[in-house]
């Protein structure tokens, strides 16, 4: 079965629950119900509201992040059932944002890994090293740990719904983008991870996404590349028009 393309906007910290219903609204007028492979990541203040308008689009809706626990004295944390009762379909997890400014670590996102899992919520792994890594011909070894310990402990049966997210951390919100030759042998790397870590066969179903400073102007040749199966896409989905043109050119790309 080949892989189906998927466009994820992330709104990071933007949007109030006015200014998501008007990007709805748009997106509605712009696209009506064939919105199929794209789907957006809000803030969890805004995820109740767009879930409702999104679902008559058949259009997915996500967090940003999760808590590692399921419920308690953790003051100004949101869990993965509380995600999920809002209405949120998947979660990212270990966005370079929040490992780079909060802390979070490769074991702690094996932790929420878990936690959607065990909350229906399809967990989008990302993963990506710095310039630092990258410049001291490290690449290669950050993603496999940060996949190993991610990953840790899950069998197969119980990541039917994962899907990676590579995102160079260098290449995130500067305007730089990797060339198509590294993408893709960055995509190719970590499906050889995932089929030496459980098989084959899961390694091929399994979604892989670029995301790092993609627009308009560049995403057919990334997502024309084999082993990119979509893009986790941040400022340029900020725009409802921008996000529309991004799906549209993704669209009679594959």
């Amino acid at each position: 079965m080949a892989r189906e393309t998927l466009i994820i906007g992330n709104w990071k910290m933007n949007k109030t629950i006015s200014e998501a219903i008007d990007f709805m609204d748009t997106i509605r007028q712009e696209m009506g119900k064939t919105t199929r492979g794209v789907a957006l990541c809000v803030p969890f203040t805004a995820i109740s509201t767009v879930s409702v308008m999104a679902k008559e689009m058949n259009m997915p809706i996500g967090a940003q992040n999760i808590s590692e626990h399921d419920h308690g004295a953790y003051t100004g944390e949101v869990s993965a059932e509380m995600c999920r009762d809002a209405g949120a379909d998947f979660t990212l997890i270990g966005h370079s944002e929040r490992r780079k400014y909060f802390g979070e670590t490769s074991e702690l996102t094996c932790v929420k890994i878990g936690r959607a899992i065990n909350h229906n919520l399809a967990p989008i792994l990302c993963v990506g090293e710095s310039l630092e890594d990258r410049e001291n011909n490290q690449s290669e070894r950050v993603i496999a740990e940060q996949l190993e310990e991610g990953l840790k402990g899950f069998e197969a049966g119980e990541l039917g719904r994962l899907i990676i997210a590579y995102e160079p951390v260098w290449a995130i919100g500067t305007g730089k983008v990797a060339s198509v030759e590294v993408i893709e042998e960055m995509h190719h790397f970590i499906r050889d991870l995932l089929s030496a870590r459980f098989s084959a066969e899961f390694a091929k179903a399994t979604r892989i996404l670029y995301g790092g400073s993609v627009k308009p102007s560049n995403i057919a040749s990334i997502i024309a590349l084999e082993d990119v199966d979509g893009a986790l896409v941040g400022g340029a989905s900020l725009e409802a028009k921008s996000l529309v043109q991004l799906t549209l050119t993704v669209g009679t790309t594959r």
